[in-house]
């Protein structure tokens, strides 16, 4: 089962404030930081803010860096999630790893309409998140934005060369990404799964690393 309740940079007196009108299951509270990268203009902030606002901007503006929480409940679990908007930019190469320490889960995002962004994924951000312990200590799940540009006229003209669900599907096992997931911030459509699989990614790496741990144990045992 899926719940939400939306916050935007909430504080300790306004989720007092609110504690009453949610859930009973909600007062035990776990913590998940996601971190979006990814090319700029993939859409990574049209997609924190469809998910979390339900407004769509008009409007390209490069972020450097934004953090906002969400509130969901994933599969009977209580979570809040931190949300950490980072700029894709090459000017932003040195000041984006700042963000990168103790994140839970990182959503790695190219667009569907730019093969650029895909090609980057293994040429830039895959080095990058590894060198900053994706992969072997976070969780990555793989983001396609903006499927609805598959479908939709620009200029007059078909999106040319649009990256396929199968293209996404195997970049995904070939980058060894924990989930793979498609969405559309313009249409609102799958942002849903995207931050739910993300939370699952996350509980699913707490599992694993017990089962290391205890088996690690168990071997010393012996």
């Amino acid at each position: 089962s899926i719940a939400r309740i939306s916050i935007l940079n909430a504080d300790k007196n306004t989720f007092e404030c609110i504690s009453t009108l949610v859930p009973q299951n909600m007062s035990n509270i776990t913590t998940i930081k996601l971190v979006l990268v990814g090319d700029g203009t993939v859409g990574k902030t049209s997609m924190v803010l469809v998910y979390t606002l339900n407004t769509f901007p008009e409007e390209y503006a490069p972020t450097v860096a934004d953090d906002s929480s969400h509130y969901i409940s994933v599969d009977g679990k209580a979570v809040r999630l931190s949300i950490y908007d980072t700029a894709g930019q090459e000017s932003y190469d040195r000041l984006r790893p700042l963000g990168y320490k103790d994140t839970n889960v990182f959503l790695l995002c190219y667009s569907v309409d730019n093969r650029d962004s895909y090609q980057n994924v293994k040429a830039k951000w895959v080095p990058e998140l590894r060198h900053f312990g994706g992969f072997s200590h976070s969780p990555v799940v793989l983001v396609a934005t903006k499927t609805d540009t598959r479908d939709d006229q620009v200029g007059g003209e078909a999106v040319k060369d649009p990256i396929s669900t199968a293209e996404g599907e195997k970049l995904a096992k070939e980058i060894n990404a924990d989930r793979f997931v498609e969405c559309s911030a313009k249409k609102s459509k799958n942002l849903d799964a995207v931050f739910t699989e993300a939370v699952r990614a996350h509980f699913h790496a707490l599992q694993d690393d017990g089962k290391k741990k205890k088996k690690q144990l168990s071997c010393g045992l012996l």
